[in-house]
């Protein structure tokens, strides 16, 4: 550890990071899953099949600009050493942009457009986020101690997530809402955004107060030369072969994740005949599960590293996979349920170590934002095969099937990334 280097393992520094994800595992869960989306799609659209359109062209919009601007921003962060600024910025994007959500009312001109925006910003400010945010992980944690970290992180995440939900629907989302909310309008569950906002204003609050950042020059967004930089490391990327080898298997699985989160609940419910209640109950026992899993095997990922833990992982979550498919009934489906949460969130965390140990320290957010790039640059290739062959073959089942395939493909991807020598690269 050299002089300027802040001290790693420092608890207050660690569970004040770990904390963030407590704060905006709010968005995810009440704005992306569980509530607005669901509620635009009937209340702000002529029909469900309309909104439900008009909301995935917002959410690949989302996706397409982070995958786009996430390298550049982060590459501005790391040569300022200003990455808590552009974590600001990002969170009030997407604080802001949430709250005002609250105030699109159903019947205004251009309500469901404008709404539609607001979330697009939101979600940016979300996504984008977190290329910050994870670059800060190997400044705050010891090699031997980032695996427990990123788990703890991602399982507090979830929690923060169902605890903020808890409070939604027993406060918002009933038949007599808390502080004399009006229902008219849905004002109800519009103000569950409010909610959201003010958690994950509240709850961000420690990151920024107590966890130290190493400051390398004036903020200043110079965008041609992040563009360059980017530009040069992508000409230079056989230094970091390793790394280039590790995200496009990530883009490859994380797919499967993708088309997972999407279509798990109108799967249980089509092929299953899940009410919208029961729907909420699986995807809460998922939720449980995988932020379990995340918090309990951070110390596999410490100890056998994140490679071996995600290949794990990967062959749990093709196995509950098929298990899902075969599924004879709802008990069985369950079963299958719960084990994919249980490895979904180790594997989410243990890409997150792995990648934190393949950075280097001068480019360690705009690495991070190369990693949010393979999360997102064809996140809509799952979805798109599983509808394809789902029609083919007039069956979900075999929809369903097709995840198996980008678990399996990005295995054998992962199998070829030498991790000891792409650690090694990094310190070089």
């Amino acid at each position: 550890m050299t002089a300027s280097q802040p001290p790693r393992d420092v608890p207050r520094v660690v569970w004040s990071w770990a904390l963030y994800d407590w704060a905006n595992s709010a968005f995810t869960t009440l704005v992306v899953t569980f509530i607005y989306a669901t509620w635009f799609s009937k209340a702000m659209a002529p029909d469900e099949v309309t909104g439900t359109a008009w909301w995935s062209r917002a959410v690949a919009t989302s996706a397409i600009l982070t995958a786009l601007l996430s390298p550049i921003l982060g590459a501005a962060a790391d040569r300022a050493g200003a990455r808590k600024r552009f974590q600001a910025v990002t969170t009030a994007l997407c604080v802001g942009a949430t709250a005002a959500l609250a105030f699109v009312a159903p019947g205004l001109p251009g309500a469901a457009l404008l709404a539609l925006v607001l979330y697009v910003m939101a979600d940016f400010g979300f996504e984008s986020g977190y290329t910050f945010y994870n670059a800060f992980l190997p400044a705050i944690s010891s090699p031997e101690r980032i695996g427990r970290v990123s788990g703890y992180a991602w399982g507090l995440g979830y929690l923060g997530g169902l605890v903020c939900l808890g409070l939604a629907l027993v406060g918002f989302v009933t038949a007599t809402p808390w502080f004399g909310l009006s229902k008219a309008g849905g004002f109800n569950i519009r103000a569950t955004n409010l909610l959201v906002a003010l958690w994950y204003l509240v709850f961000c609050l420690p990151f920024f107060l107590f966890v130290p950042e190493q400051r390398r020059g004036p903020v200043r967004f110079d965008a041609a030369a992040s563009l360059r930089e980017v530009l040069h490391s992508l000409r230079t990327i056989g230094r970091y072969r390793e790394v280039a080898k590790f995200l496009v298997a990530r883009l490859v699985f994380n797919d499967g994740l993708v088309t997972v989160f999407a279509f798990g609940g109108i799967y249980a419910a089509g092929t299953f005949g899940m009410s919208l209640s029961d729907v909420i109950l699986f995807g809460i026992a998922l939720n449980v599960s995988s932020g379990l899993g995340a918090a309990a095997f951070g110390f596999l990922d410490d100890k056998v590293g994140g490679k071996k833990t995600i290949a794990v992982t990967l062959v749990a979550l093709t196995a509950a996979t098929l298990l899902a498919v075969w599924a004879p009934t709802r008990g069985w489906l369950w079963v299958a349920g719960i084990l994919i949460g249980v490895f979904v969130g180790p594997n989410q965390s243990a890409s997150r170590s792995l990648m934190a140990r393949f950075v280097p320290e001068r480019h360690q957010a705009e690495f991070f934002g190369f990693f949010q790039l393979s999360g997102k640059a064809t996140s809509f290739l799952g979805p798109l095969l599983l509808g394809v062959v789902a029609g083919a073959f007039g069956s979900q089942r075999a929809g369903i099937a097709t995840v198996v395939l980008f678990f399996v493909v990005g295995g054998a991807l992962l199998l070829t990334v030498n991790e000891r020598r792409a650690i090694e690269a990094a310190k070089q």
